[in-house]
């Protein structure tokens, strides 16, 4: 499942409103937990069309419980949560993009988390900073996702590609290896422009030590280490082995399965597509970490769940997140929906323990990296998706693109 966004300018036109509807909580004690009542729970895309199947199972367990799960596309989801918010009509439980929760937990409507019920040593790292903002936590890690090498082991044979490549290096030299030498028609597939196309970025700037807003908060996208990843990252439309050009709704996958594509960054969910649409090239790909540069660096994806803090069930939401966030429950997640686990115990039994392939997934984990969580995300990532464009268009050095937006960012940092 694609995690893209929509963007946060639908917020500003409702900033007055939540001024005065989000108060920061009921200001009650709320129904007690083992009362009857009715939690309202709001997901997203695929995780919005799975979770029905768990809470029927939560509520045979929990009898006073109902579940009512409420699914919303990721298209529309920002846009919902934003106005369910000015009117005060956010639900108990809602999930939460990494990209846009410091926009909510800034404007007063997400409940703090209980750091004594949910432990930041029980998730990644990077899961629980994606939940954090303004040093307080608001969600708790439900799924991770990052980001790893997908390549075309057989025409790598044909490519005389003999392992992997380890190092930034070693990619460039494979994708020049794929075109000449198995007649590839690129050699890595990475996005040139459009909304998020920071996503496609992350790993180069990660993996060189840069980052866009580093962890004291300041903006910093235009570093030493910053520009020499988008040099590096235009290099690919410089020498034509990335395309310039790429369609809306553009599926990778199916250039991957004809040969066109042989490499591309892909999240997790990319595996059982290959594996249910491209039979064919099943046991012909595989998947190794993001190449180092100063460090093998993913960027981490995923989402929270976090509780309104206007709910008058937040005992009841908050045993529920617990299920949900638990080691056993997370396992269970992952065997519904192969959503990678937060809680890295649910790692350490089954599948997510034996296969060689998942472990890959775990290890990225290990050093992937979030931006930290700001009220303006979506438009500070908005301008380095139009710094990106300039560099791989032609239209700009990665210098001079890195420059203006770090100028527009500094007035958005928070």
């Amino acid at each position: 499942m694609n995690r893209a966004v929509a963007t946060g300018s639908i917020a500003l036109t409702l900033a007055s409103a939540l001024t005065l509807t989000a108060c920061g909580g009921s200001g009650g004690a709320g129904v007690a937990a083992d009362a009857k009542q009715t939690l309202t729970v709001w997901a997203m895309g695929t995780e919005g069309e799975k979770l029905g199947d768990v809470a029927k199972e939560y509520e045979k367990s929990h009898s006073n419980i109902k579940v009512k799960i409420t699914p919303i596309g990721w298209d529309v989801a920002h846009q919902k949560l934003v106005a369910a918010a000015a009117a005060g009509k956010l639900p108990d439980v809602m999930q939460m993009g990494g990209s846009y929760l410091g926009e909510f937990a800034d404007m007063g409507v997400l409940e703090p988390v209980d750091t004594k019920t949910f432990r930041e040593g029980d998730f990644f790292p990077a899961a629980w900073q994606q939940g954090s903002y303004d040093g307080k936590t608001y969600g708790v890690p439900w799924y991770v996702d990052n980001r790893v090498l997908f390549y075309r082991t057989d025409l790598a044979t044909k490519a005389g590609i003999k392992k992997a490549p380890a190092t930034m290096a070693e990619l460039q030299s494979a994708a020049e290896a794929y075109q000449k030498k198995a007649d590839t028609k690129w050699g890595l597939s990475i996005q040139p422009g459009g909304l998020d196309t920071v996503q496609s970025f992350y790993q180069f700037l990660y993996s060189a030590g840069g980052a866009i807003i580093d962890d004291n908060g300041k903006a910093v996208v235009n570093s030493d280490a910053a520009v020499k990843a988008l040099e590096n990252y235009g290099s690919y439309f410089d020498k034509g082995l990335s395309e310039k050009s790429v369609r809306p709704g553009y599926d990778v996958t199916k250039d991957f399965n004809s040969g066109a594509v042989p490499m591309f960054f892909g999240g997790p969910w990319f595996t059982n597509l290959l594996d249910e649409n491209y039979p064919d090239i099943k046991g012909k790909w595989a998947v190794a970490p993001v190449p180092a540069d100063e460090a093998s660096v993913s960027m981490a994806g995923g989402s929270s769940l976090a509780v309104s803090a206007d709910s008058d069930h937040k005992a009841a939401a908050k045993e529920l997140v617990s299920y949900l966030t638990g080691a056993k429950g997370q396992a269970d997640w992952f065997e519904r929906t192969n959503d990678l686990p937060a809680n890295t115990a649910a790692w350490k039994t089954g599948e997510l323990a034996s296969d060689p392939t998942m472990q890959v997934w775990r290890k990225q984990m290990d050093t992937a990296r979030t931006i930290p969580s700001q009220p303006k995300l979506t438009e500070i990532t908005s301008k380095v998706d139009t710094a990106i464009e300039s560099v791989t268009q032609g239209k700009s050095s990665a210098k001079a693109a890195l420059d203006k937006a770090q100028s527009e960012i500094e007035g958005l940092v928070q």
